[in-house]
């Protein structure tokens, strides 16, 4: 049995949580209260946990035996054991802070005991040792992208799909004693993948002493998360992971746009997907006094927190929405502060339909605190931008297209082994079919001193001076053009289009007085 499968049948179980009354949106919260018990109880009898993280009489064991009203009663009892650490007499029952967090206010919307015991047997029945082999919490991660695919809101809507993840994370290259930070943590999938990247690196952290095998495991990540039910499922992703975290988990709870994001320390590495959308009532720019630019707009608050909070030499790879490309006013002053103090070395523009948001438009910004040559240089430190364009003319990304590894390959051959993008670099890729594509003439006439085998490639690099210059310091950049789009310089002169237009209304006049006679003659 396979993983996807293993999910397939996990996800199933929303149907007895349905005739439990129990709300499409709450699926997963409700079934993974259980389902991290009995993981951990798996884990532990594969030996992959040294330790029991749960209390005795709120194990697997305490609950997978029973039946009837015995059964709810009792699971009720240790979801309010594990949230509280005490039971239902006051007495204590455990003293971990990180088992409090994961089960914080957990409760049951179970009513029916019949449903708890078809869930406990099915979770029975799985395949337990296949799925160890890919390990559980890649197993738990795949019903949380499930979760996103299928219900297509709240955080779902904007889940990162795992190939972006990966590749961002190999191209960053994250290493062992680095701290990484991640201010919109979600479900933890950038900083499981970034510590997935290193035990790949070091053979399971086996290779690192036990001081640094510690600085893994409870220091080396940090994420942010302000949503309580959306930390709970990335607490326990973590843990699944090995990933323990300081007192409060890897993930904390809080708003990185307020008092949490001004407490953490500057990070090596920052890796993030910030929600989309604007603040109510100018909450960004309202809980962020230490912020330069004020703002209501929610990428652009977290942008300035990003490279705000980089070490000098620190690095980031950050999935944003169009408009904080070209966005004017507050945006331009924002784009401008972090090619001064960062060197802004790659964008890619990603394709649409990659997230399950349908039509959202996206890239990932790539830079490095301080310039190429000297980190701790604070101002003029972008020289040049590097552009890939895997937007233009590429398929629309589904469940029958699905977006993988194979294409993000180009990119990050192109984007070079250095995670700082300071590797040798030359213009010219010209994937999926890129020599094929017509060009903008506008970007041809902006870019009027490029060899035409350029404007073709999907990999191009604009100065600073250019971005300024020509520009505005807009990094809307782009230069091939979409077969099915329309050119506005091909368009005849508008004194045609309005006598066109005013001669498609005046017949469309004429229709409605023929049709209103017609009335009139029948009454």
């Amino acid at each position: 049995m396979t993983n996807n499968d293993i999910v397939q049948k996990l996800w199933n179980l929303c149907d007895v949580l349905r005739d439990d009354g129990i709300n499409y949106s709450d699926y997963v919260t409700e079934l993974v209260l259980l389902l991290f018990i009995k993981m951990v109880h798996e884990n532990t009898e594969a030996g992959t946990l040294k330790k029991h993280p749960l209390p005795e009489g709120c194990r697997w064991t305490d609950i997978s035996e029973k039946s009837g009203i015995n059964l709810l009663n009792d699971y009720k009892r240790i979801l309010l054991s594990l949230s509280t650490g005490k039971d239902a007499d006051g007495n204590l029952v455990h003293e971990d802070p990180l088992i409090s967090a994961i089960y914080a206010d957990a409760q049951t919307r179970l009513r029916e005991p019949r449903h708890l015991e078809q869930m406990i047997k099915t979770l029975d029945h799985i395949d337990w040792f296949s799925a160890a082999k890919d390990g559980l919490g890649d197993l738990y991660e795949g019903l949380l992208e499930k979760n996103a695919s299928e219900t297509k809101s709240g955080a779902g809507q904007y889940f990162t799909p795992r190939a972006l993840i990966n590749s961002m994370v190999r191209c960053m290259k994250p290493q062992v004693g680095e701290v990484t930070q991640d201010p919109a943590a979600g479900t933890a999938g950038f900083l499981v993948a970034a510590d997935q990247y290193m035990r790949e690196q070091t053979d399971d952290y086996m290779d690192l002493t036990a001081k640094e095998a510690g600085f893994q495991k409870n220091q080396a990540f940090v994420g942010v998360e302000l949503v309580p039910n959306t930390r709970r499922l990335a607490l326990m992703n973590c843990l699944l992971h090995g990933m323990e975290g300081d007192d409060e988990g890897v993930i904390h709870l809080g708003n990185a746009l307020g008092d949490a994001g001004k407490a953490l320390k500057p990070a090596d590495i920052i890796l993030a997907n910030p929600p989309f959308g604007t603040s109510k009532g100018g909450e960004a720019s309202n809980t962020r006094d230490d912020l330069t630019y004020k703002t209501s707009n929610k990428q652009l608050a977290f942008l300035q927190h990003i490279y705000r909070n980089l070490k000098p030499g620190g690095r980031a790879a950050v999935v944003l929405p169009d408009n904080v490309l070209f966005e004017a006013g507050v945006g331009t002053e924002v784009r401008r502060d972090l090619m001064n103090k960062c060197n802004l070395h790659t964008l890619l523009r990603l394709p649409t339909g990659i997230f399950y948001a349908q039509g959202v438009k996206t890239n990932v910004l790539f830079f490095t605190k301080g310039s190429a040559t000297d980190k701790h240089q604070q101002e003029n430190c972008t020289e040049n931008v590097w552009v890939y364009d895997l937007r233009t003319n590429m398929p629309s990304f589904g469940k029958r297209t699905p977006f993988g590894d194979s294409h993000l390959a180009p990119f990050e051959t192109v984007y070079g082994d250095n995670a700082d993008g300071i590797s040798p670099r030359n213009e010219g890729e010209y994937s999926f079919g890129a020599e094929e594509i017509t060009v903008d003439k506008q970007a041809a006439v902006e870019n009027e001193n490029v060899d035409d085998d350029l404007l073709k490639s999907r990999w191009r690099c604009f100065s600073r001076d250019w971005i300024r210059d020509t520009k505005g310091d807009s990094l809307d950049i782009s230069w091939l053009k979409d077969k099915d789009s329309v050119d506005a310089a091909d368009l005849p002169e508008p004194s045609v289009l309005a006598r066109e237009a005013k001669d498609e209304l005046a017949a469309a006049m004429s229709e409605l007085d023929e049709l209103l006679a017609a009335l009139e003659g029948v009454n």
